[in-house]
């Protein structure tokens, strides 16, 4: 196999070729500072604007003064949480998901120590979020709720605007920032229905560059900004802008919006066919999400008894591309944070695989990875320590069969 199968678009995309092709003018020949006083510098100008109207449709945003551009998802994450913290001084409690992405636990995790009290939220087996003892953990003390929309890890989709409307009921003050990074270009996003006041975004994760994102910021919503300098981003983010990305971001936006139909049904249709394909021929592959209510690009597969890294190391060589989780996290040796909330066995914690797909893959490739994978699979059972366990998950699957 010579040519790169890429199964890890939760982890970054390729960019468009189209939306690189629009960026292309605004490193050397439309290069003004959109600061700028004269023409040359407003014309750019006007495509920061544009980007930002782009945005702002693209996340369903009442106005592009929204919307406040970043350096990444992470950074967006920060400035939400931070951001909201700084201005509601005095209020020490908050309450989060136990499978948000790194960029918001580990933020959690610091704020502990600064004397902030933290409640977590619990995932049902199928990793769908337990919303039970939401109402009661709100209380007069509550600065901030976050949830992520969608899981990067199982592609797992969390009713955000349920989860707003509970907390605004209980009290009103608090606000609610949703991290919807893995969401953003998979389903449609809609925050002026919603009661939220907080939501992020990364241009990556959707065939736009690295290093840019956006924070949805609802009118009226008091934040104090990380970046202190100049007028950038009415106040909230200074530095001058990186316009050819920002034109990228705007563009790539668009082209997700118009390609969501094509998520929807045949990215899905490419994902559902790589679960049955292993399902069907590997006795000890078990799917880790037991719900419909995902993106449409993502599965979470564990190989019983086996480790991920081995499996990740024999597909590369083969020129596929997955991941064991996050790629922020992927250097633990720890498993999922995410997996063990969901209460997955231990056999198939440190066996688990996520394969997540893009418009940019065919049924082909799908094909070709469906025909490797249970060959690497086998060869790695043989060599398994576990070879009773093994035997006893074949004979079990020979049955059911």
């Amino acid at each position: 196999m010579t040519n790169i199968i890429y199964l890890d678009n939760n982890a970054t995309t390729k960019v468009d070729e189209r939306v690189a092709e629009k960026m292309l003018p605004y490193f050397c020949k439309y290069y003004g500072n959109p600061s700028s006083m004269h023409d040359f510098g407003g014309n750019v100008k006007h495509a920061v604007d544009e980007a930002r109207a782009q945005i702002a449709e693209f996340m369903g945003a009442n106005t592009e003064r929204e919307i406040i551009f970043t350096g990444s998802g992470s950074e967006s994450a920060n400035l939400a949480v931070k951001g909201v913290l700084e201005a509601k001084k005095g209020r020490k409690h908050i309450i989060t998901t136990r499978v948000e992405h790194a960029c918001v636990l580990n933020q959690y995790k610091l704020l502990e120590k600064e004397g902030y009290v933290v409640d977590y939220i619990d995932v049902l087996p199928s990793g769908e979020l337990d919303l039970s003892k939401l109402e009661s953990m709100v209380n007069d003390d509550t600065a901030l709720v976050s949830c992520m929309m969608a899981n990067n890890e199982t592609g797992v989709i969390f009713p955000v605007d349920k989860v707003a409307q509970i907390v605004k009921k209980k009290n009103h003050r608090t606000k609610v920032f949703v991290d919807a990074v893995q969401a953003a270009g998979k389903i449609k996003l809609d925050v002026k229905n919603t009661e939220i006041d907080m939501m992020s975004i990364s241009g990556h994760k959707f065939h736009a560059p690295k290093g840019v994102g956006a924070l949805y910021i609802k009118a009226g919503t008091l934040i104090s900004p990380l970046i202190i300098g100049g007028h950038q981003e009415k106040g909230k983010r200074a530095g001058t802008e990186a316009v050819p990305s920002l034109v990228g971001f705007g563009y790539a936006a668009q082209l997700a919006q118009e390609n969501l139909e094509y998520e929807a049904t045949e990215v899905k249709k490419m994902r559902d066919a790589l679960e049955q394909n292993i399902i069907k021929s590997v006795y000890n592959a078990r799917i880790n999400t037991n719900t419909d209510f995902r993106v449409p690009n993502t599965t979470n597969i564990g190989f019983q008894f086996i480790e991920g890294e081995l499996i990740l190391l024999h597909l590369s060589e083969l020129g596929i591309c997955a991941s064991s989780g996050s790629a922020c996290t992927s250097g633990s040796l720890e498993p999922s944070h995410v997996l063990k909330a969901q209460g997955i066995p231990f056999s198939a914690l440190h066996g688990s695989i996520r394969f997540s797909l893009s418009r940019f893959n065919t049924m082909k490739e799908i094909d070709e990875v469906s025909s490797v994978l249970p060959k690497v699979i086998e060869k790695l059972n043989n060599i398994s320590p576990f070879q009773k366990e093994l035997k006893d998950l074949r004979a079990k699957s020979l049955i059911v069969r």
